[in-house]
């Protein structure tokens, strides 16, 4: 997951690739100014100019997070992503999308999956903590609403919770449950966001 050796990436950047790093790496003790100064290569004393309480690194490799989750899953290239398109999506579509979206996760960014664990855990001993990592992780549900609207919901909100459960309970099984060494492949993923959108959604099965 790291990138924080590319001279490109501002310091905040190098910080926070860093931070998620060491949470992959040795759990929410291991996250240090110190340390997170030595696995960013920058002068000791660097993270702490910049995130002076641990509140504030916190809320680095938070912000950190979600810029990478959003490379990840693209909303603005789904269709009904950008929030400002009403036209239908089909079922079809819709599962297409969040099956390569969830297959991505699983292939290629798991650690970016246990890094957002270790986030939402300590947010929930840390209530200023939880308020910045609510507010930064709902950038996703709008997108997600609008798409589960454009394909035919009449409660995109109730229905696209469904659906950010349902991924949700699957990623956390297949990166670090029981289940994290025998990944569902794309067609698998497309099968069941396909039974879940047509049970909610009251469409027949496809081909049906």
């Amino acid at each position: 997951m790291s990138t924080s050796g590319d001279s490109a990436l501002s310091r905040a950047e190098r910080i926070g690739d860093a931070a998620l790093d060491l949470l992959v790496e040795r759990g929410m003790r291991g996250l240090t100014h110190r340390a997170v100064d030595e696995r960013a290569g920058l002068p000791q004393g660097s993270t702490s100019n910049h995130a002076r309480t641990r509140q504030a690194l916190l809320e680095t490799a938070v912000r950190r997070q979600v810029q990478l989750e959003e490379r990840v899953l693209t909303p603005d290239a789904l269709p009904g992503g950008d929030g400002g398109s009403d036209a239908p999506v089909g079922i079809g579509v819709l599962a297409d999308v969040l099956a390569h979206a969830l297959h991505r996760y699983l292939t290629d960014h798991r650690a970016l999956l246990v890094s957002r664990y270790e986030l939402a855990l300590e947010a929930t001993r840390r209530p200023e903590l939880r308020a910045f990592f609510d507010t930064a992780g709902a950038v996703f549900h709008g997108p997600l609403a609008a798409m589960t609207a454009a394909a035919g919901s009449t409660e995109p909100e109730r229905h696209a919770l469904s659906l950010i459960a349902w991924s949700e309970g699957l990623m956390f099984s297949c990166a670090v449950g029981s289940f994290h060494s025998a990944a569902p492949g794309l067609a698998e993923l497309r099968t069941g966001i396909d039974e879940l959108l047509r049970g909610m959604l009251g469409s027949p099965p496809a081909g049906g």
